[in-house]
């Protein structure tokens, strides 16, 4: 005890040379340790950065982790416009991703300043930041496609009140060195089902430039969801329907499978998700209410060691609150 509290309250520069000798005594890092590094989240970059002196310097002294700044939780709920700018400034003016993930705390002017100082971001991805603007967003696209320099990606879903104008003016600024024709080549189905399960900085897989559009039955720009279900798809390709290819809000989908659901097909699992019969039918169920969980919900499920059956937590919350209600 004695030993580790006289440890505690050394000073720093002691400190630091335990850490050092510790370090040398257990062995440095593997290298694939500092490659690693600039493909991590803010977090993650942090917390290898007080793993040992070695992965410490690599974090603060260079500029390669820093290339690509993904904020997502928990840290977007803390991050401000202040503590933006100086994630950013590590970067040296050389970003050139930025992910900033339901970072409600970012404004206009702070994401401005952050591309002001990065002109060379080629992918931004701000969904769910509702403390930006569509003019916020325009004003920062436009800087990022001059002199020629095309911004590649970007993600504005959950961004309020986007109207068609505004993003007839995004694609006006990012489809400067692009053809539409290019960009829909290389544009991949989105379906419902794997894109909740899917990490926003990678956005680039689905070969789109802009992640909402207009959706063709209710006109609002948002996420436009493909159906995986076979007759519609080939309805699509031999007619050129729209059919079901529309926003969630204008169609339900299953949260399994994505495929479009039919008023006598729907399903709700325990978690209020929608699902179609198929999947309702393959998932295990609550021996109380006989509701599937969702893929998505799954920590939902309550059970004990040992067995394969379970209760949902609404179940198991209901069931305690009635024997304390005996009980008294």
């Amino acid at each position: 005890m004695e030993i580790a509290q006289s440890r505690e309250h050394a000073p720093l520069s002691h400190r630091e040379d335990n850490s050092g000798q510790e370090e040398a005594e257990a062995g440095s890092p593997h290298e694939a340790l500092f490659l690693v590094l600039a493909y991590l989240p803010l977090f993650e970059l942090l917390a290898m950065s007080e793993v040992c002196m070695s992965l410490r310097d690599a974090v603060e002294k260079d500029v390669l982790p820093w290339l690509n700044i993904i904020v997502e939780r928990p840290l977007n709920l803390r991050l401000s416009d202040e503590i933006l700018m100086k994630v950013a400034s590590k970067a040296n003016g050389r970003l050139r991703t930025l992910a900033l993930i339901n970072c409600a705390w970012i404004s206009d002017d702070g994401l401005q300043r952050v591309i002001d100082k990065n002109p060379l971001i080629n992918e931004l991805y701000v969904p769910g930041c509702t403390g930006l603007t569509p003019n916020g967003v325009i004003r920062a696209v436009q800087k990022l496609s001059e002199h020629h320099h095309s911004l590649k990606r970007l993600q504005i879903n959950g961004i309020y009140n986007m109207k068609k104008e505004h993003l007839e003016t995004l694609h006006y600024y990012m489809l400067t060195n692009q053809t539409k024709q290019q960009v829909q080549k290389k544009q991949r189905p989105l379906l419902y089902h794997n894109f909740r399960k899917f990490q926003a900085y990678r956005w680039d897989e689905f070969g789109r430039i802009i992640d909402v559009e207009i959706c063709p039955r209710c006109s609002e720009v948002r996420m436009v969801f493909d159906c995986p279900r076979e007759e519609c798809r080939r309805t699509r390709e031999q007619y050129s329907l729209i059919d079901c290819r529309m926003c969630k809000f204008c169609i339900p989908r299953c949260e399994e499978c994505g495929r479009c659901v039919k008023p006598e097909d729907l399903e709700v699992a325990v978690c209020t998700d929608t699902l179609c019969s198929d999947c309702w039918v393959q998932l295990s169920k609550c021996n109380f209410c006989n509701k599937p969980c969702c893929g998505q919900h799954a920590d939902l499920q309550i059970s004990s060691s040992g067995s394969t059956e379970w209760i949902c937590g609404v179940c198991h919350d209901q069931f305690l609150t009635g024997s304390d209600d005996v009980e008294q």
